[in-house]
């Protein structure tokens, strides 16, 4: 297994309170995706940060030796419509309640 936190980095420091209809919708999808990885066992654990420098997502993988962390996030939608980018940190292991 791999493991990765993964930082979502939106566009710009006030993002979640300057969002255009747009921007909304394709976060509503990137939640859904997120969930959806989280169903098949492939997000531990996602969420927003309020950082008042900025806010940004944050998500926790664990996938498997085969699976490739770009892959899985580039196909998120809001990465798929070029707002904000992702960090992948690699994590030695990971351990959670559960």
């Amino acid at each position: 297994m791999k493991y990765y936190l993964c930082k979502f980095i939106p566009p710009r420091a006030d993002f979640l309170a300057t969002m255009s209809a747009d921007e909304q919708a394709w976060m509503k999808q990137h939640g859904a995706y997120l969930n959806e990885l989280l169903a098949q066992e492939l997000i531990v654990a996602h969420g927003p940060v309020l950082d008042p420098a900025g806010g940004y997502g944050v998500s926790l993988f664990q996938i498997a030796d085969d699976q490739d962390i770009a892959t899985l996030t580039s196909a998120d939608p809001i990465i798929k419509n070029r707002v904000g980018h992702y960090e992948h940190h690699p994590m030695l292991h990971l351990k959670f309640r559960g």
